[in-house]
């Protein structure tokens, strides 16, 4: 990316299920879906929505070869999409395991996911 315009961030959790892409899915949906950048268009090369990269970044806790890529980048309106991942984000512990929603044990997985939007 030559420029960065925006950096948005945000968490995702899956309290149930033990889902590394629901709550990354989550995260990103988080970054991104309380802002507005109006003045977009007319930043990026050409007033062109086509020439918007976003760069995804992931902090997560395990899994990461379990991550559905199309998924992330299916939750992102915009752009030409990367993902990066880092460890991060954290396992904890939900109290409670609970077999109606596919727990395999009692861990909660959070997601920390920074998206910067540029060209």
């Amino acid at each position: 990316m030559k420029e960065i315009i925006f950096i948005q961030t945000g968490t995702g959790i899956d309290v149930h299920g033990q889902n590394v892409t629901k709550a990354s899915v989550r995260a990103v949906e988080n970054a991104i879906h309380s802002n507005s950048m109006p003045g977009i268009q007319q930043a990026l090369p050409d007033e062109s929505l086509d020439n918007m990269k976003t760069h995804v970044k992931l902090a997560i806790p395990c899994d990461h070869d379990e991550l559905n890529h199309k998924k992330i980048k299916e939750a992102v309106p915009y752009g030409d999409v990367e993902i990066k991942l880092v460890d991060g984000g954290m396992r904890t512990t939900s109290g409670v395991v609970l077999n109606e929603e596919d727990d395999h044990n009692d861990q909660m997985y959070i997601v920390n996911a920074s998206i910067e939007v540029g060209y």
